[in-house]
Formats: structure tokens, sequence, C-alpha cells
């Protein structure tokens, strides 16, 4: 009696041990896990295409032991609401505008200064980069780690009276930009008139006459049908957007390191993606919006922007602000 009572002691004891240890103990590498990987645009949007491509990459990357549902198309919220619930642990991975993330992270306000990068490209390169790790580096204190940077266009002007060719030529301009601060700064600061509204005011506030112009990426006046009243477009690479992919630093912290390595290695593989994807439909967005009569300037006098702006001085209004940092900055402009 004494010999069975000894043995089940034993027994409950040794499952007690591997119930106390089994939430914080990592995946083996070998043992299947399951994630959910979100875009909260539309299935045409490039950042679903993305998170589509993602999960192919990351399946085949490790040979079926981590496989992900995707979803998308506001399935599971907004992007305030999904990125709530990817710091809350409700979705695994978000791939989302980086503009959503610097309402609670704002070191990544540093990517919303104008005339950063000269190329999508260069931004790619950059913010994948050792760069880009430094921005995201304490992006764990709001529960998320960063996996990668993707692409969501270089902004450019378009114009429903006049051509743009230097920066005198938009002075008094009213242009439509988003509710954000940087952007008034940046067309007050070239003499323009912003005025601030919603995307899905864009289109009527053009036929009306509130807004004479857009700083929309070229795909994207044609995916959201801005274009209608659109006559001039010069790309004048004033400001980079950027679509950040992170993971709830929970769900990273259960992974074995060969997952977390396959994890990271392809979000930047998918991140290339969506970068070549813009790049494309950048191509036949133009195409589009010739054939509607929109006439292009290919070399705009970039510099008078820059010369308007005083240069690498225009950063410094900022420089008291939390998210500024002068190191990264100077990194950046010298690529």
């Amino acid at each position: 009696m004494k010999k069975l009572i000894a043995v089940l002691l034993m027994v409950t004891m040794s499952m007690t041990l591997v119930f106390a240890q089994g939430g914080n103990e990592k995946s083996s590498g070998t043992e299947s896990v399951t994630l959910t990987v979100y875009s909260p645009g539309n299935a045409n949007s490039v950042p679903t295409k993305t998170i589509l491509k993602y999960k192919e990459l990351v399946e085949n990357a490790s040979n079926g032991t981590i496989k992900m549902v995707a979803h998308h198309s506001g399935e599971l919220g907004n992007d305030a609401e999904a990125l709530q619930s990817t710091r809350m642990g409700t979705i695994d991975i978000i791939f989302a505008g980086t503009s959503g993330f610097t309402s609670f992270y704002e070191d990544a306000k540093i990517l919303d200064l104008p005339f950063l990068f000269d190329s999508a490209q260069e931004a790619y390169e950059i913010v994948n980069g050792d760069i880009g790790e430094e921005i995201f580096a304490d992006l764990p204190s709001v529960g998320l780690v960063y996996l990668s940077e993707g692409d969501n266009g270089m902004r450019h002007i378009a114009t429903t009276n006049k051509p743009i060719d230097s920066v005198a030529d938009v002075d008094g301009l009213k242009i439509r930009v988003p509710t954000s601060k940087m952007y008034l700064d940046v067309w007050s600061a070239l003499g323009a008139t912003p005025v601030a509204l919603a995307l899905n005011e864009l289109a009527i506030a053009l036929a009306n006459g509130t807004a004479e112009a857009q700083d929309n990426a070229t795909y994207h006046l044609v995916a959201n049908a801005t274009y209608d009243d659109i006559e001039h477009y010069s790309f004048i690479n004033y400001m980079w957007m950027g679509c950040t992919m992170a993971m709830n630093q929970d769900s990273w912290n259960k992974l074995s390191a060969e997952q977390q390595n396959i994890l990271k290695e392809q979000a930047i593989a998918a991140a290339k993606y969506s970068f070549d994807t813009i790049e494309e439909d950048n191509v036949s967005a133009t195409e589009v919006l010739k054939e509607a009569g929109v006439e292009f300037n290919e070399t705009p006098d970039i510099q008078s922007f820059k010369d308007k702006l005083g240069g690498s001085s225009y950063y410094t209004q900022y420089k008291d602000a939390s998210w500024y940092n002068q190191e990264i900055l100077d990194a950046i402009l010298a690529n």
C-alpha cells in the first residue's frame, strides 16, 4: 500500500511539473505551430497580396511545420483595431501601414519626414537593414516584435488645373493631405494650402474644387478611383510610405530559434515582394492614367522643393520631439 501511494505521488508531481513548465516552454522547432496573419486591406490590395505570399514562403521554408491562417478585407477589424488585437495576441502577425503604428509607437514617426529616400528601392534597402532594426528596436515595449518593412508607395503630386514643374507651381495650391501634422507642415512650408481630408472624401473634394491636388502614389489614384478630375501628374518623390510587419511578442517567444529565423527571413522576402508588386502596379496605373488623359512630368525640379524646405535643417523643427533621432536621420540621409 505504501509503495502504491509513493508511485502515485511521483506521477502526480511529474504531471504538475509538466503543466507548470508548458506555458513558457518554447517550441522544439519540429512540432507544428499555427499562426494567424492579417492585413486589413481588401483582396486586391498589396498588403493582402503580401501576407498571402508570406504564408506561402513560410510554409515552404518550414516544410509545413509553421502553418499560417491568413485573413484580410476587414475580417478582423480595421487598422487600429487589428493593431490592438495583435498587441493583445488575438492576431499573431499583422502587416499594416506604418502610420498606424505611430499612434502607440512614436519612434516610427521619423519615417514620415519628407525627402528621406530618392526611390522606393532605396527605402527597401535602408528600412530592412540595420537602420530599420534600430528604428523598431523598442517595439517589444508595446508588445510587438519587428519583422520587416514593406512598401506602401512613394508619394508624388497630381493636380486638376495645372502642371507642376517646380516648387513655385505649388504656391497657394489647395492640396489634399492625410490628417497628419507632418504632412500639413511640409506643404505649408512649400507654400501650398494643405487641406486635411479623409481618403473617402478626396474624390468629391477634387470634383468640387475644395482640393486642386493630391499627393498619392501612382497606383493609389487608380486603386482608390481618385483620378477622374486629375489632369497632371509630377514625380516629385517627396515622401515614402511604409507597411510594417510585426508579431505579437508572446507568440514570438513561444517559438524556437529556428522558427523565429524562418519568420524573420521570409518576412524580409515578403517585404521585397511588396516593393516589386507596387512597382509593377505603378506601371500599369500609369498606363491607365495616360489613357484617361493625364499628362506626366517625369523630370520635375525636385531640388527646388528641397531648397524651399531649407534642406536637412527642415528636420530640426522636430528636434525636441520624443521620436526625433539625429543619428538615425543622419544615417538615412548618408545613403
